[in-house]
């Protein structure tokens, strides 16, 4: 079927199609393309009515041509948005959910490729399951192994464990982050693929803007849960997801531990009591002093510089 003719007016409370698959780009234009050619190909046999609305954080890496020429050519299928920055993830998303006009709304990271028919799947799954109101899949690395992509709210053993006992690098520590075969309830999903009805992240507001990047869908998913909304796991639909493709280059604003950490004290001041904030704040800390020694040890300029940002980033939050 094809889709729906879409109008680029202001967003009405109107669902005039099933599904609103919502991408974010950022200097990323080669996984763009293929992220864009393979939801084609995953919705060429599916009867939904959808949209792929497209926003652009101000790449400029040739991600703009590329887009816009897929805007061209499928007129009534794209929305294109486009930044005079980088907004991040979060807002980006927002922007999209504001001019999605889906029932269903699928989060879906520029450096992912659909697998089969996995986004119908995964739609399939949701429609018939009310009661499971977000929804991730099975997210696989580019060799086709399973990435941990799912977890546990954020408390502070699991925060022990992920800082402290690199939990998310040794298999004996599957307790911040895994990837089940079943259908699992969990604390969170990640961002890079996240299915739900449009009216549930309204009502939430969508993102938490000041998270500029890591830990939005932590907060997300944290507050639908507050919300009595629940988080499942669905393995049946699978997408593989490179990862980390907007930050490879590393600055003070997108530097993946910067963010971790700005993201888990900007969480745990948002939603936990002050001295869960003191215990967080020392294990920071601690961490910090670990990755400056490991750094010196090894004559590593980047972690020595990274680490000793972060430890003045605590010290000042």
């Amino acid at each position: 079927m094809s889709p729906t003719a879409q109008s680029k007016d202001k967003l009405t409370n109107d669902h005039s199609i099933d599904l609103s698959i919502i991408i974010v780009s950022y200097n990323t234009c080669k996984v763009t393309k293929n992220c864009i050619e393979s939801v084609l190909k995953s919705m060429e046999t599916s009867t939904l009515t959808y949209e792929i609305v497209l926003v652009d954080n101000n790449s400029q890496d040739g991600s703009v041509a590329m887009i816009q020429q897929y805007n061209r050519q499928y007129d009534q299928l794209f929305t294109l948005l486009l930044n005079s920055d980088n907004r991040g993830f979060g807002a980006a998303n927002n922007q999209g959910l504001r001019k999605a006009k889906g029932e269903y709304v699928l989060l879906l990271n520029s450096d992912t490729v659909v697998l089969d028919r996995a986004i119908t799947t995964l739609y399939d799954f949701a429609q018939s399951n009310p009661n499971k109101h977000f929804l991730g899949a099975k997210l696989l690395n580019a060799d086709m192994s399973a990435q941990d992509s799912a977890g546990p709210n954020y408390s502070l053993p699991v925060v022990f464990v992920h800082l402290l006992m690199f939990g998310d690098r040794w298999p004996l520590w599957r307790i911040t982050r895994f990837s089940p075969n079943t259908i699992k309830k969990v604390g969170w999903v990640s961002g890079a693929c996240i299915l739900t009805k449009r009216d549930y992240l309204i009502k939430l507001d969508g993102f938490d803007e000041q998270i500029f990047m890591y830990m939005e869908e932590i907060d997300l998913l944290y507050r639908a849960q507050k919300n009595d909304q629940t988080i499942y796991f669905y393995p049946q639909a699978r997408f593989i997801h490179l990862g980390s493709a907007s930050s490879k280059s590393a600055n003070k604003r997108t530097d993946p531990i910067l963010q971790v950490y700005r993201g888990l004290l900007y969480y745990y001041k948002k939603h936990h009591s002050h001295l869960d904030q003191v215990v967080l704040k020392s294990m920071l800390q601690f961490k910090s002093l670990a990755g400056i020694l490991i750094g010196r040890l090894s004559r590593n300029t980047y972690l020595i510089k990274t680490y000793e940002q972060a430890r003045q980033l605590v010290t000042t939050y």
